[in-house]
């Protein structure tokens, strides 16, 4: 099935606005043949391919004027292997229906980013990931992968193989669409398990201070920074016998949507108005959520909804740099006369095997910053940039940042090793587009 993308309908845009793009056909396979003809017929057209999911990237990572590839319809679970613990998935699949459907059959994913709107390849393919001190990424917890590659050809890896399979594997795992179209992935899976969360505010001063012990006592840490404040809200994550006792009906409501969603959208909307407000407000928000503790089964502790639009940029830095980045950060806001009205979320990943994995080969700490949409977030980036960069930052393929090839080559050991694997799957760069050709070179 395709369709030619003209007029208002065929321009693509993603999620934060910050991206639009018209590519010149759009199809929607519903199998794998479907997909590999697809594929052969743009090489024969002399088009580029792109596959694209939610488009909750805020980079245009995804973006082409050739083919785009919906994978609406390859989705679904393919099969649940018991005893392997795994569970093969079709790749258009949200994350969020995986979760509901391994939930139903007393199953769950290790570890999950806080949203969970993407497709399980859209989510992999650009590192998504949450916090945890053991486990990582969503990508490492994949077993296999099946991808269709440049030439029509349905390619699948796992770390079993022969070497060479081993290299598409650890590349393919955080393939950021330059390696082929994925149509499968295989994860790990494990008996569903509970988690207790405990939220409380801290001050700013406190978690740094005792951030080495935050994050040695929990297996999930993470914190958020009201900027022009010295508070955050901090939030631990660890499994738990029960029993279950998930949060009220009506805190739920009152604390995810009416406080986290509802006020803090109408911050929002007062703070873009009026910016000099944003100080204030801040104190406001970061005192509105109280201390909590609730368990329940994995997704329903580790994501919650994201209903205020907004753009972000994350980079992940070695994780004993975390404090002094950090510093550098709220030093860098209070000097700036910048107004931000955006929480700073900071997460922590082990070091991972995966070629191109943000925590490739190193413990890491991610620090995110946000604006919402429509605010002017250039100067603040800009700023906060320069200080990740500082500490050999790496950013997130799927948010806002302004690195190329020759600056990532540096921080990533293992960069040459991901395009030697391209230059194999992909010698014509059929699924090119300006933003690999920035972060990959030509």
């Amino acid at each position: 099935m395709s369709s030619t993308a003209n007029g208002k309908n065929g321009t693509w845009r993603n999620w934060g606005g910050t991206v639009s793009a018209r590519p010149a056909r759009e199809v929607a396979p519903a199998s794998v043949e479907e997909l590999a003809a697809a594929i052969r017929r743009a090489a024969e057209d002399g088009l580029k391919v792109k596959a694209v999911g939610s488009g909750h990237s805020f980079t245009s990572i995804a973006a082409t004027d050739g083919v785009l590839v919906r994978p609406q319809l390859l989705t679904g679970i393919r099969h649940i292997d018991r005893e392997a613990g795994t569970v093969t998935v079709e790749a258009g699949t949200p994350l969020k229906r995986l979760n509901v459907a391994l939930a139903r059959e007393g199953l769950s994913l290790a570890n999950m980013g806080d949203i969970m709107e993407q497709t399980v390849s859209g989510a992999t393919s650009t590192g998504t990931h949450g916090t945890g001190r053991d486990s990582a990424s969503i990508a490492a917890q994949i077993k296999a992968l099946e991808l269709v590659t440049a030439d029509g050809s349905v390619l699948t890896c796992s770390e079993k193989g022969t070497d060479e399979e081993r290299a598409v594997f650890a590349a393919a795992r955080i393939g950021l669409g330059a390696l082929g179209v994925v149509t499968a992935i295989t994860f790990a899976v494990e008996p569903i398990f509970l988690l207790t969360a405990r939220e409380e505010p801290m001050p700013f001063a406190r978690v740094l201070a005792e951030f080495d012990e935050l994050w040695t006592e929990n297996e999930h840490f993470e914190f958020y920074w009201f900027p022009h404040t010295g508070s955050t809200n901090t939030k631990r994550n660890n499994r738990s016998a029960g029993p279950e006792k998930p949060v009220g009906q009506f805190a739920g409501w009152f604390e995810d949507e009416l406080l986290s969603n509802g006020v803090f959208q109408v911050a929002q909307w007062v703070g873009r108005a009026v910016p000099a407000t944003i100080p204030a407000i801040a104190q406001v928000s970061s005192k509105a959520l109280s201390a909590r503790t609730y368990t329940d089964i994995p997704y329903k502790v580790f994501t919650s909804p994201r209903r205020v639009r907004f753009v972000e940029m994350e980079y992940a830095v070695p994780r004993e740099a975390v404090v002094e980045t950090l510093r550098e950060l709220k030093a860098m806001v209070e000097r700036s006369g910048l107004r931000v009205s955006f929480p700073v979320e900071v997460r922590t990943a082990p070091a991972d095997d995966i070629t191109l994995s943000t925590a490739s080969g190193r413990d890491s700490a991610y620090i995110a910053v946000h604006m919402v949409k429509g605010t002017p977030f250039q100067r603040y980036f800009t700023s906060a940039e320069r200080i990740f960069t500082a500490h050999e930052g790496r950013p997130h393929w799927g948010k806002i940042h302004t690195r190329d090839a020759e600056y990532l080559a540096g921080v990533y050991p293992r960069f040459e090793e991901f395009t030697a694997v391209r230059d194999r799957l992909d010698p014509d760069r059929l699924f090119q587009n300006d933003y690999l050709r920035r972060v990959l070179g030509a």
